[in-house]
């Protein structure tokens, strides 16, 4: 089809970017009769790649599946392709989740060893683990994070067979953390910048030489399943909890969190299923009338596809798992006068969807061969026990399909285009820095990830001249090394952050990277003068000020960011400046705003209100201030108001000016203990989860927050535990009708 033919013929064309854009246009398949209540037996892996539908010229490949994995969550490979998979073997094995804590769950470890590109030799890389929710490969180990810990291990095996055999807690909290599955951290994501991110936390980590580095930043954003980040190191989040598919994305996780409205295009929280999703926790109002889902609720584990060995147009497209929807959305990436807006590549439709009830995609992953990988956990229940007890919405509806009984089995596959041989495997582990060098400039971003990473863990030093090398001009490098034309520009990015994870920001080399021909590498020289600013070098600001007027917006967004560094008084008038210049631009103007502030602080302007309580009072509400962060904030907000959709309603009520918040403490204990379903005020909201699991104090310091944002005292641990006792027998969701009555029964 050529561009200009932008016409139905009976097939669904890419609309949005085609015609206007000139694009490379993707055909998408001809759009299936909605099956608005499908089967929900388990289809063999060969029968259930029958229900999916993706683009013409797409093929879906079978890498694995039962029983070689089982309750397959997440993936990541080796510098050699070995790939582990961790599995949630304990996760909703019936509808009430009976059994879910039980340590037995395993991390295995695939091969391929025949280079066909499925995996066929398997083995139990680790053991009794409890719902291991992050791994990430080093050189010769796995770190590995485990369900309600913020605990990070290493593991290796030292005699080669498969297993690990040593065992080595590498960051140890003693905090144990609270909350059911579905909002725990995931991530362990090592980032273009060397620090390795996770969800939720406000925490982040350096593996070097050998030690762990910790760092914490303050309004990073929170996020919950998966993590991903595109070539220049902003990473895109998703929250099924608030429903929102993609934020946190318009700039580096270090700068704050910022999410303008219009990130998300006109219509791109509603997905395209091709089947009905019966099973949906919101009910009726999250359905159409032909029963399929009409809002992104399940979100996770999203991907910014770096590959090469798709059409090139799905290079920096973000890929959205939906496992309630029983589909995957593709985005475009399109940045308008310097905002990241995402909208959907299709009309009306979506990149992968199936017909098969049991397909509960997970996450999706750029793998080593360039293809496009798929976790699918396929099982009948996707939502967490807490949403599935008596009384929720979508218990009857599990009951009447048998999806409880859908359970021990998971496939991963690999999306790879008709017109295009994936690659071979890597072979990196064997490598010298040396070596790995020429691999910064490799066409796939997991290559040149990979590569960075391995240099940055071996520490080599001999290598730091040849990476100035690059840095300063790689124009006649790398000349055969590759099969496709090559990026030199974000080579020279990754070669300028390498030598930063070696420990060098070497001041002349970053000044020359001030004037490249590349604005990804002038933006990566001003990130990386930070390190000079902060030590209160001005030397640099003129170039700043020549850099604040770049004809790329990109740039002078990032001299705005990074201003916030330098405490000179000449920060402040550049930044001044800038503002008066880019006023119109929401973009630049907030990031001026921000840095602006420089010293000031949310945390900053907490303490400042809570400074006349008593020492006791202030202790717990700062402790709460940290839970609420990592826990509250994806549904009820950073200013505690409710996160606001793209339709305008709030996701949760807000908790400025609640009765509940401000009422009796009693009341509002057990709302957090026991969950709350129903209408607030007329308003249906979903249901507020139970938080009982985690221990009195904990419930209390998140209350003392919020009570104290609105100039109300704070909740003793004594008052949480009368409100347990009293309701240690109740199983069910609070009513606010509940809750009342026995209020006047007090009274």
């Amino acid at each position: 089809m050529k561009l200009n033919q932008c016409l139905f013929l009976g097939i669904l064309v890419t609309t949005i970017f085609s015609c206007k854009q000139k694009e490379y246009v993707d055909e998408i398949y001809e759009k299936p009769e909605i099956i608005k209540e499908a089967s929900s037996q388990f289809l063999s892996p060969e029968e259930s790649m029958k229900t999916f539908y993706v683009p013409k010229g797409y093929k879906v490949e079978l890498v694995a599946s039962e029983p070689m994995v089982d309750e397959p969550i997440t993936i990541a490979w080796d510098g050699n392709g070995r790939m582990y998979v961790a599995e949630m073997n304990t996760y909703m094995q019936d509808l009430d989740g009976t059994g879910t804590n039980r340590s037995i769950s395993k991390i295995k470890l695939l091969t391929d060893t025949d280079g066909d590109g499925k995996m066929d030799k398997s083995t139990v890389f680790i053991d009794s683990l409890m719902l291991p929710r992050m791994i990430l490969p080093l050189e010769d180990e796995l770190i590995v994070n485990e369900t309600y810990s913020y605990d990070l291990w290493s593991f290796k095996d030292t005699d080669g067979d498969g297993v690990a055999d040593k065992k080595e807690r590498v960051y140890y909290n003693e905090n144990r953390r609270g909350g059911n599955l579905e909002h725990q951290q995931s991530g362990l994501l090592w980032n273009l910048d060397n620090w390795v991110y996770t969800t939720y936390n406000p925490v982040r980590f350096k593996f070097k030489k050998g030690k762990v580095v910790v760092d914490s930043l303050e309004n990073m954003p929170s996020g919950q399943w998966g993590l991903s980040q595109d070539d220049m190191g902003n990473m895109y989040y998703s929250s099924a909890g608030s429903e929102n598919p993609a934020y946190g994305f318009q700039q580096p996780a270090s700068y704050g969190d910022y999410n303008p409205e219009g990130r998300l295009s006109e219509g791109f929280i509603e997905p395209w299923p091709i089947v009905g999703t019966p099973d949906v926790q919101g009910g009726p109002k999250r359905l159409r009338e032909d029963g399929t889902l009409n809002h992104f609720t399940g979100v996770a584990g999203q991907e910014i596809f770096r590959g090469h060995k798709l059409p090139p147009s799905t290079y920096g497209d973000l890929f959205i798992p939906e496992p309630v929807g029983r589909l995957i959305r593709r985005a475009k990436v399109r940045v308008e006068n310097g905002k990241k807006v995402l909208y959907n590549a299709y009309d009306e439709a979506e990149f992968m969807a199936s017909t098969d009830l049991n397909f509960r995609p997970t996450q999706a992953k750029t793998g080593p061969d360039g293809a496009l990988y798929v976790v699918d956990m396929y099982r009948g229940i996707i939502q967490e026990s807490n949403w599935t007890r008596k009384g929720s919405v979508i218990r009857p509806v599990i009951e009447r399909k048998g999806l409880d009984k859908n359970i021990g089995k998971g496939r991963i596959y690999r999306i790879v285009h008709e017109d295009i041989t994936p690659d071979k495997k890597p072979e990196l582990l064997g490598k010298k820095a040396s070596e790995l060098v020429e691999y910064l400039g490799h066409p796939n971003g997991w290559y040149r990830n990979t590569a960075q990473k391995l240099i940055i863990l071996k520490d080599d030093q001999t290598v730091i001249p040849e990476l100035k090398e690059i840095a300063l001009d790689n124009s006649s490098i790398w000349t055969s090394l590759f099969d496709t034309d090559k990026d030199l520009g974000i080579a020279r990015v990754h070669a300028l952050w390498t030598l930063e994870g070696l420990g060098v920001v070497d001041k002349g080399l970053i000044k020359a990277k001030f004037t490249d021909e590349d604005p990804r590498v002038r933006l990566t020289a001003i990130r990386l003068s930070e390190t000079f600013l902060k030590k209160g070098d001005t030397d640099i600001f003129a170039a700043l000020e020549t850099l604040s007027m770049d004809q790329d917006i990109d740039v002078v967004n990032q001299v705005a960011l990074s201003l916030r560094y330098s405490k000179a008084k000449k920060a402040t008038e550049l930044l001044k400046s800038i503002q008066d210049a880019y006023a119109d631009n929401e973009i630049v103007s907030h990031a001026v705003k921000e840095s602006l502030k420089k010293d000031d602080s949310k945390l900053a302007q907490l303490k400042a209100r809570i400074s006349n309580r008593p020492l006791g009072e202030k202790q717990s509400i700062l402790r709460g201030y940290d839970s609420y962060k990592q826990l509250c904030i994806t549904c009820h907000g950073p200013d505690l108001a409710g996160v606001p959709t793209e339709d305008g309603a709030l996701i949760a009520p807000s908790l400025i000016g609640s009765a509940r918040v401000v009422g009796d403490k009693g009341t509002l204990s057990k709302i957090l203990l026991n969950g709350l379903i129903g209408p607030i005020e007329g308003q249906e909201y979903g249901i507020m989860m139970a938080l009982k699991s985690n221990d009195d104090q904990w419930i209390a310091d998140v209350l003392s927050y919020v009570r104290a944002l609105n100039n109300v005292d704070g909740v003793h641990k004594r008052i949480v535990g009368n409100a347990r006792k009293e309701s240690k027998d109740r199983e069910d969701y609070w009513t606010l009708e509940e809750l009342e009555a026995l209020e006047k029964e007090k009274k």
